[in-house]
């Protein structure tokens, strides 16, 4: 079962999974300008930014991650977003195994691993260079749909400084980045009950066709399988919780004075 909620880092949302039956299913990971820093049962991991769709691999019951706003992690894990890019990565690669061996250790030992993770994060990012606000305006301009180069003139660089800070920030250029970013708001409004056309207008694709052909290409699948995929899951975890539900409590598991 996937939950998230706010994170105590500004911009960042905590999640945790629990893995379930290989009948579950598990919803595609797709690019979202996004780095996560992931717990799983004691190890720590490094998501880096997605060219395309991650299917997770279960290797673990658990789950908790810090999914970083887009461009700011960086910053935290003192590496240029690019050497991550379509990579998963031990923590102790970036940190020094006897560090990420320590820290993993100690989030484990904690009784709710994602709070010691979201406490973890929030206190190493007090000491790490903060997130830059021109590449933060840059995100939210693209993220409303504006285009590549409107949003260097806007933020008052040229496109070429605009692509190499973008590569060190989001692990892609500006125009991957406006993409994956367009791909997100435009499956928000199908995963909302927008017809496909709408959604792709809505969105900024040229019509239904562009969207597909967009979807394809960062997706790796069809509109059609992705919105199913999610269905599956949803479906699946309703399933599991009705079951949890259901369970009568044990014998002798309530105290009586």
């Amino acid at each position: 079962m996937y939950e998230e909620r706010p994170a105590l880092l500004d911009g960042a949302v905590l999640w945790t999974r629990t893995a379930g039956p290989a009948t579950d299913g598990v919803r595609p990971v797709l690019p979202d300008g996004c780095m996560d820093l992931i717990w799983a049962d004691g190890h720590l991991l490094v998501a880096g930014p997605d060219t395309r769709a991650y299917v997770p691999a279960e290797f673990a019951a658990r789950y908790a991650g810090i999914r970083f706003a887009p461009g700011d992690a960086p910053g935290f894990f003192g590496v240029p977003a690019h050497e991550l890019r379509d990579r998963r990565v031990a923590l102790g690669a970036l940190w020094g195994e006897a560090e990420a061996r320590r820290l993993g250790e100690r989030i484990t030992e904690a009784p709710d691993p994602a709070t010691a993770l979201d406490d973890l994060v929030r206190l190493r990012a007090a000491g790490a260079p903060a997130p830059d606000p021109l590449l933060r305006a840059v995100v939210a301009r693209l993220a409303a749909g504006r285009a590549v180069a409107e949003t260097a003139d806007a933020v008052g660089i040229g496109a070429r400084q605009l692509h190499r800070r973008s590569l060190d920030a989001f692990g892609y250029g500006p125009k991957t980045l406006a993409r994956v970013l367009r791909l997100q708001r435009a499956l928000a409004l199908v995963l909302a009950g927008v017809p496909y056309a709408d959604a792709a207008v809505r969105a900024g694709c040229v019509d239904q066709a562009h969207l597909a052909r967009e979807t394809r290409a960062l997706a790796g699948m069809t509109l059609g399988a992705y919105v199913a995929s999610v269905a599956a899951v949803a479906s699946a975890a309703e399933s599991a919780e009705s079951a949890n539900s259901e369970t009568p409590e044990p014998s002798g598991s309530r105290t009586t004075a």
